[in-house]
């Protein structure tokens, strides 16, 4: 089945079309991407949190390394001036040599307990996506492309690991700087005040890059998730576009975001790069200005000589507070790929759990739906739609393409829910029903089936794993397909991807999955639609019994199908136009004209409807 990804993709064309230079045009990506970074700021504070004891041993840690390298000048400071005056020099000595072991183990140990907490990160940050990408359903498809998602599972659920190292090493650059300025104003008040002199000025640098850098950076990401999405719709995609010769077009379709791309990563390092060298002419200057003084304080007889060192190394441990620099171009990445994947984590899912679930009692399998509205977007799919489907009854739902017959047909399980309206099954609210039973009660066979699990059995089984071998072939053979999975290289056991499956045997391998749930309500959505009329005409057979034993809705294309059925369901402009028999409804032209079938043709004729009572 070909992707239609592809309007997803085109629509997103439309953003970012600002330039640089207009406020106007940024305004909106700027609020989008300062919405973007606060949501990765909620979910840091969250990630932080869930692991506050690996963290609060890695503040040890880094305190630690930050006091040894505070304390290291004033030991090579007094070592110094022991050689000078030969007065303690192994005491002094042994003190260096301590402070630098310090440092060096608690440097190597930060390392790994950071790699360890940022992978917990990562696995947390990936488990929630997936979990909350399949709570979407549908339409989150339809707001995140599989492209855009796998970007954010893969790029952006991985960046925020570095986040509680950086955090951290940020802290131990503010501590370092004001502890060194500290040292430098108890050795000479006159050195510390000359140092703060170029505090002001690094602030400002650094708050202008926060300011100008996020909004590039998070455009950048945006771009990479967008030719993502556009290649796996091309990839899906690419028996058509071999046939239709199309490869040079869909390659520049592909790659359409990539000037956007590059204007985002142009203004990334344009913005490095001012603040880059204007800190890396204030770190020297600095450097220069407050040796410069201590010189001239030695001079005049108020340091030592250790003293003079000692400020040296406390100036170059102060200005590298300009490092935080490159610390913020990383957390500045980690809060745009954490915002990314908040993003995914905020957005409401297809259905809510019931705050208070209700049992649903045993029945037969009767179904109610009462001014029933589903939007998609702008467009009102179903308009106050009602319909009522006796229990054990199967009604055919047809209607002309685009209608909403399997939007229809999905609210029954709660694959989604309406905006307005009731869907009732037995009596009972399908919203109050807690979701795993009403998984059980109403099971789904698809038009294209999806190859889960490991094995055909595990495919059949795939809902009911717990079954048996023998339950498993049973509703094989219900479903017409015992006979092809039998010849298959290994049988049952074949694995997926080594079982070549026609879309009709697929089809019928969905329908075994769906005969081998015991629901009472079984929903056929286009299953049938891959089966040659002989097939399908022979699979009808099978789940005669099947059918027959409970209430059952099937999506049909053809007049044969909805002939088989007790009721039809003609679905039109949103609501049910009719509820009949076939036979019926057959003599109105409009109806006719659904199937897009001549009247006169054989599939046309109506077929008589299953006997209620079984074969």
């Amino acid at each position: 089945m070909e992707s239609k990804g592809v309007v997803s993709t085109e629509l997103a064309d439309t953003d970012d079309s600002g330039t640089d230079g207009s406020v106007t045009a940024l305004a909106g990506p700027r609020a989008a991407s300062a919405a973007q970074r606060a949501g990765g700021r909620r979910l840091l504070r969250k990630a932080v949190y869930r692991n506050r004891a690996l963290m609060g041993l890695l503040t040890v840690l880094t305190a630690l390394r930050v006091a040894a390298m505070l304390a290291t000048p004033v030991m090579l400071a007094r070592a110094i001036d022991a050689v000078r005056t030969d007065e303690g020099m192994g005491a002094a000595m042994v003190a260096l040599t301590l402070v630098l072991a310090v440092a060096a183990v608690a440097d190597t140990a930060e390392d790994l307990v950071g790699a360890y907490c940022g992978s917990r990160i990562t696995a947390w940050l990936r488990h929630s996506l997936i979990g909350r990408v399949l709570e979407l359903g549908v339409p989150g498809q339809r707001r995140f492309p599989t492209g855009d998602v796998l970007s954010r599972l893969t790029e952006s659920a991985g960046g925020p690991a570095g986040f509680p190292v950086l955090l951290l090493s940020a802290a131990a650059s503010l501590a370092t700087t004001v502890g060194a300025v500290i040292a430098l104003a108890l050795i000479d008040w006159s050195l510390a005040a000359v140092f703060a002199l170029g505090i002001p000025p690094g602030i400002v640098v650094l708050r202008v890059f926060v300011v100008q850098a996020s909004e590039p950076f998070s455009r950048y990401q945006r771009c990479q998730a967008e030719i993502a999405t556009r290649l796996l719709d091309a990839r899906q995609g690419i028996r058509t576009i071999r046939a239709g010769g199309t490869a040079d077009r869909e390659v520049r379709r592909i790659l359409r975001p990539l000037p956007r791309l590059r204007q985002a990563g142009h203004r990334t390092w344009a913005v490095q790069g001012q603040v880059s060298w204007r800190l890396s002419l204030l770190a020297p200057a600095l450097q220069v200005l407050v040796v410069g003084v201590a010189g001239v304080r030695l001079a005049s007889g108020d340091i030592t000589t250790g003293q003079l060192v000692a400020a040296a190394s406390y100036t170059s441990l102060a200005i590298g507070a300009a490092t935080l620099f490159d610390i913020f171009v990383a957390l500045l990445n980690c809060e745009v790929s954490a915002g990314r994947v908040e993003e995914v984590l905020s957005a409401p899912p297809a259905v809510r759990p019931p705050p208070q679930p209700m049992r649903l009692p045993d029945g037969p399998g009767h179904l109610r739906l009462s001014q029933v509205t589903v939007r998609i977007g702008d467009r009102t799919v179903l308009d106050r739609l009602d319909l009522t489907v006796p229990a054990g009854a199967c009604v055919a739902v047809v209607g002309a393409s685009g209608t909403g017959k399997s939007v229809l047909v999905s609210t029954i399980g709660r694959l989604l829910d309406p905006a307005e309206g009731s869907v009732e099954l037995d009596g009972v609210p399908v919203t109050v029903i807690a979701l795993p039973q009403l998984r059980r009660a109403v099971t789904y066979a698809f038009e294209r089936p999806a190859l889960l699990g490991a094995t055909v059995h595990d495919m059949i089984a795939y809902a009911r794993p717990e079954a048996t071998r023998a339950e498993v072939v049973r509703a094989a053979r219900t479903a017409a397909a015992d006979g092809f999975v039998r010849a298959l290289p290994a049988g049952y056991d074949t694995p997926l991807a080594q079982a070549p499956m026609s879309g009709g045997e697929l089809q019928r391998l969905g329908l075994a999955r769906a005969a081998l749930t015991d629901a009472r309500v079984l929903i056929l959505d286009d299953a049938t639609n891959s089966l040659d009329t002989a097939t399908e005409l022979k699979v009808t057979q099978a789940l005669r019994t099947l059918l027959t034993r409970r209430t059952s809705l099937v999506v049909a294309r053809r007049p044969a199908t909805a002939a088989r059925a007790d009721l039809v369901a003609w679905l039109d402009a949103g609501r049910i136009r009719a509820l009949a028999p076939h036979a019926d409804l057959w003599p109105d032209p409009g109806y006719r004209a659904v199937f897009s079938a001549d009247p006169a043709s054989p599939s046309a004729v109506p077929a008589p409807c299953p006997d209620p009572a079984g074969p």
